[in-house]
């Protein structure tokens, strides 16, 4: 962890960039919304409320066990714009395919999280960037790329409020 070394320095709540620390989210109060709701959407879901957050969910087929899980289901633009993260849990199919891109972009909630661990081809990777670098997201957090392993010309390489790792989020 990051913040260990800057701790051993004297370091406790003040931490400059030398250690890398980026700013800390609170989650609990905040808005959680997952795109696809089986199984691993439905955990998801669990642990945001562990951390006291609000969940929203989007998905195409709502069947009768949900109800017990007190969720709201509502459509993909009304889920960017009220969430704070958005956490993809879908297949990708033809229906799926950039499902994020730039024209969703547009609605979601300015500062927004976005977290794709469900497959790379879900999202825009080039409108994913451009909504990094303007603010529209604070950050993108991906375990998956379009074409894995990411090509160095990936435009989400370049952009600092990123956080992404090789499809090992399974371990």
């Amino acid at each position: 962890d990051r913040m260990d070394p800057a701790v051993r320095d004297g370091c406790w709540k003040q931490m400059g960039p030398q250690y890398g620390v980026r700013p800390l989210v609170e989650l609990y109060g905040r808005t959680f919304g997952v795109v696809g709701y089986g199984d691993i959407g439905r955990a998801a879901v669990r642990i945001a409320r562990g951390f006291g957050m609000k969940t929203l969910a989007c998905t195409r087929t709502i069947r009768p066990e949900y109800a017990q899980d007190g969720i709201e289901f509502v459509d993909l633009p009304a889920l960017l714009e009220r969430c704070d993260v958005v956490s993809l849990h879908c297949p990708l199919t033809a229906q799926t395919a950039q499902l994020i891109n730039a024209d969703s972009l547009r609605g979601i909630r300015p500062g927004a999280i976005l977290i794709n661990t469900a497959r790379g081809g879900l999202v825009e990777e080039g409108a994913v960037a451009d909504a990094c670098r303007d603010g529209r997201l604070a950050w993108y957090l991906a375990d998956v790329a379009a074409k894995e392993p990411i090509e160095a010309g990936s435009p989400l390489l370049t952009v600092p409020n990123t956080i992404l790792t090789p499809h090992v989020a399974w371990a």
